[in-house]
């Protein structure tokens, strides 16, 4: 009897396969690190043969212990959005390294193209804006930089990170999702097909490109040698959008925040696309039957990856929740403000050159004072959000919140006081996982819609803001001032 839901989670730092009951519950897991490569500053990269390996390492293990394929009712994906693939179709063996959506590379291009007058035309079509965070850019000088992939002729296969496990996995089928469409700047988001004005600006040939399907149903079926025998791959959907399905938003105007290598808020806008006056996103959320819903999103690059920093490369820290019990050392943060401009700035300053600083020590300053700021950061990169979305009509009632990062009670508490409003905290806060599973439970029938899905999701905590105005004024002062700094 197929009982269980098996989800693919490929992120940035690591792959895992997750087995998911029915009702929810999360059954067990398998998870993998992934080598980060950082040719030169600014460059950050994945070996996709690495990713293939361990995912398909971690599925097999998960499928094993659930007894085997035929437990299995279907599979869904979930992946780290951007990030390009570039591989051979004829082996399915990749014929470069994956550009991570992190990757700084292409900044004068998108430069130039602002200057050209491009950006416009790009946010109108797209929803995005002209940056190195998206994938087209990346597409365009891989294919102007990497003779191989020219050498590959119609043999070349170009997706994102999910595109590429189901070809890997079904042995040639070449599909994106729409979720992950709509972040390559390809994509015109309105009609839901790739469009040939983008395409021409960026560099990039239409018929290397996937197939854009919908979120969950029939998307291939995986070949039987991987797992013993075939599974049905049901749903897929980029991490964020992913996360906001998990975290059950699914009326107008319900927001999530995921808290992971970056952080990624989304509020749900319907069937109704709305274009940002402030520099946000609009993207799918996710797409059924051939009907789109859409989100707006602020994405912050550095977020889970900060703390990584200062424990891996710093050596402040020695494990990452050594961070809640050195802020809470401290009454305050001493003055010191830390803005994480590690791989620029992102929502809703767009700003790829900026670089990251420590501001206001002093030999007072201790590294509890360091490591109270940089969760402090989250907070504040938060707010500044916030402000933009209010400003484009969809400021948030509560935020959901989920991700590695917020299983700190002290940052959890932290952004429901510098937002002044309730924040929920799933018990299982693994929602990127879970909202790829319920697109994987409606895909193969297992619930008739994702609002009856939303039953997986499980019981929540809530925190209450616990700061006077005059200190939450006080602390966004000095963070406005630090970030006039890093921003000059």
């Amino acid at each position: 009897m197929s009982e269980y839901i098996i989800v693919i989670d490929e992120g940035t730092t690591s792959t895992r396969a997750v087995l998911f009951a029915a009702d929810g519950t999360a059954v067990d897991s398998c998870q993998r690190p992934l080598t980060q490569h950082y040719p030169a500053p600014g460059l950050v990269e994945h070996d996709a043969e690495e990713i293939w390996k361990l995912t398909l390492e971690c599925a097999q293990t998960i499928i094993a212990k659930a007894g085997g394929a035929d437990r299995i009712a279907s599979i869904g994906i979930t992946n780290q959005r951007e990030t390009i693939v570039f591989w051979d179709k004829r082996t399915g063996k990749p014929l470069a390294p994956a550009i991570v959506w992190q990757d700084r590379r292409t900044a004068d291009i998108c430069t130039a193209l602002k200057e050209q007058g491009e950006e416009a035309v790009v946010q109108a079509k797209t929803g995005l804006l002209l940056d190195p965070y998206f994938s087209g850019s990346k597409i365009g000088w891989a294919l102007e930089n990497w003779p191989q992939l020219k050498d590959a002729g119609a043999h070349l296969a170009v997706g994102t990170v999910e595109s590429y496990l189901v070809f890997r996995l079904t042995g040639g089928g070449h599909i994106t999702d729409a979720t992950n469409a709509s972040r390559t700047a390809l994509m015109a988001i309105g009609s839901g097909g790739w469009d040939d004005g983008l395409t021409d600006l960026f560099g990039v040939p239409r018929d290397i490109l996937p197939d854009i399907t919908d979120c969950a149903g029939d998307l291939g079926t995986t070949l039987p040698e991987h797992f013993g025998g075939p599974i049905r791959i049901a749903g897929m959907a980029g991490d964020q959008q992913a996360a906001t399905i998990g975290q059950g938003c699914f009326a107008v105007g319900q927001t999530k925040a995921t808290f992971g290598t970056g952080a990624f808020v989304l509020t749900q806008t319907g069937t109704t696309l709305r274009q940002s006056r402030n520099r946000l996103l609009s993207t799918i959320l996710y797409q059924l039957g051939g009907e789109r819903h859409y989100a707006l999103e602020g994405s912050v690059f550095v977020a889970g990856s900060l703390v990584q920093w200062l424990r891996d490369d710093l050596g402040l820290i020695a494990h990452a929740a050594d961070t809640e019990k050195l802020a809470r050392s401290v009454p305050d943060n001493g003055g010191v403000y830390l803005v994480p401009a590690l791989s620029g700035l992102g929502a809703p300053h767009w700003r790829p050159d900026a670089r990251a600083s420590i501001s206001g020590l002093s030999f007072s300053a201790t590294k509890a004072h360091v490591a109270r700021a940089a969760l402090e950061a989250m907070a504040h990169q938060t707010h500044d959000l916030k402000t933009a979305f209010a400003a484009d009509g969809a400021d948030w009632a509560e935020l959901r919140i989920d991700g590695g990062m917020v299983a700190n009670d002290w940052m959890a508490q932290d952004l429901a006081d510098m937002l002044a409003i309730d924040v929920e905290r799933p018990a299982f806060v693994e929602t990127t996982a879970l909202g790829a599973a319920m697109l994987a439970a409606v895909g193969c029938g297992m619930y008739k819609s994702l609002e009856d899905a939303a039953v997986m999701r499980g019981g929540v905590q809530r925190f209450i803001p616990n700061m006077e105005k005059h200190a939450r004024d006080a602390r966004l002062a000095g963070w406005s001032d630090a970030l006039a700094r890093v921003l000059q």
